[in-house]
């Protein structure tokens, strides 16, 4: 391990090792530590999905989702063996709150912010095919839209965007915490925790990625750096028994919400549900209510198949702290202790679709704070290596 970098990252999660790979790629040298394993948190929870976000466009965030739309098209590009695309099957029914007619001039606008590029349209599933859809109930059914997004293994991607990050020159160590941190007149000196051993470094700039213990890592440096409010919403995920041989579906729930029914690795993926969490991070799980209200909505509309639960898990997403929890704004907060030159920076927040993108701003953001390096590599051509464990997603 270095005794001095310019940039030390806390957590090995999406958005902090899409720090890491996009600081060495600016030349930058970086060390990343995560306290766990890679990916621990919620970068193995998500709903598996590199989507703009559809249900985003009802409450006009439409900057986030044509950023989002932006940052699916460089993932195909750079990572095909791990974002994949796919057509998402929209049923409508005649007790939907929303309507085809308000549902297409929503595609429709979703492919407009996509560009109109090609094999990102929509269309409609002819009433003499809905049979052959998974036995999706047709009760009522008005029409099945379809359009087109991505999936990917949220793991998987957060590990190969690591090796990337390597690849460039960012060191990179789990099991490893950040004990303290002390502002100094050059950045940090920060001390480290592995297996029961301190160990010291200082650090131009130090990003806290830290995810659902973006707060607890904040409680461990002095001076106390600025905060935003913010909640934790845990998100439950089912996988049950039988695979989909088509979808992803998106379908509306009794309440409104919107729900997703993946095919994943020989089983179904449910979800998902929000909940404002307020114990501890490492405790989140689901509930017994949550799992019986996707086993429902799944039976509701997907009758004859089996609701059988193979394994169920929840994970956490910091969000703003106002509002309603399922309408609250999606996109990335960055708070750093001084507007000119930055020292510290903590992401608050963020998709994982938007990843790199964030991490761009980042690295923009702190770059008054860094000296002048030479530029390795740009993140929005870097093809991603194959994940080190071999995960790769079939088309």
């Amino acid at each position: 391990m270095m005794d001095n970098v310019d940039v030390l990252v806390v957590g090995g999660g999406i958005h902090g090792v899409g720090v890491a790979q996009a600081a060495a790629a600016a030349g930058y040298t970086v060390l990343l530590v995560e306290e766990r394993h890679l990916a621990a948190g919620t970068s193995s929870r998500s709903s598996k999905l590199i989507h703009g976000g559809l249900r985003y466009l009802e409450s006009g965030q439409y900057s986030l989702v044509h950023e989002s739309l932006r940052e699916r098209a460089i993932l195909l590009r750079v990572a095909p063996h791990l974002v994949v695309r796919r057509d998402f099957l929209l049923p409508l029914y005649h007790d939907s709150r929303r309507g085809p007619w308000t549902m297409r001039a929503g595609l429709t606008l979703y492919w407009l912010l996509a560009g109109l590029r090609p094999h990102t349209g929509w269309g409609s599933i002819a009433k003499s095919r809905w049979a052959e859809l998974d036995g999706l109930s047709t009760h009522e059914l008005q029409a099945v839209l379809r359009y087109s997004d991505a999936c990917t293994d949220d793991a998987a991607l957060t590990r190969a965007v690591a090796a990337s990050a390597r690849e460039l020159g960012a060191m990179i160590f789990e099991g490893t915490r950040l004990h303290a941190a002390t502002k100094t007149a050059r950045g940090w000196q920060v001390q480290l925790q592995r297996d029961n051993t301190l160990s010291t470094v200082t650090c131009a700039v130090l990003v806290n990625a830290a995810g659902p213990w973006v707060e607890q890592v904040r409680t461990r440096v002095q001076p106390p750096p600025p905060s935003s409010p913010v909640s934790l919403v845990a998100g439950t995920h089912i996988e049950l028994r039988g695979a989909l041989q088509h979808g992803p579906y998106y379908f509306e729930a009794r309440d409104g919400r919107g729900i997703f029914a993946i095919p994943w690795h020989g089983r179904t993926l449910v979800g998902t549900t929000e909940r404002v969490h307020v114990e501890d991070p490492a405790l989140v799980a689901p509930t017994t209510a949550e799992i019986e209200y996707l086993q429902s909505e799944y039976a509701r509309r997907f009758p004859t198949r089996s609701t059988q639960v193979e394994s169920a898990w929840a994970g956490l997403r910091v969000l703003p702290a106002d509002g309603a929890v399922f309408h609250r704004a999606r996109e990335t907060v960055l708070v750093v202790d001084e507007e000119a030159h930055p020292r510290w920076l903590a992401i608050y927040g963020g998709k994982l679709t938007g990843y790199r993108a964030a991490a761009e701003r980042i690295v923009r953001r702190l770059a008054p704070s860094l000296p002048a390096r030479a530029r390795r590599a740009d993140t929005r051509t870097l093809r991603l290596p194959l994940d080190p464990s071999g995960v790769r997603l079939d088309r």
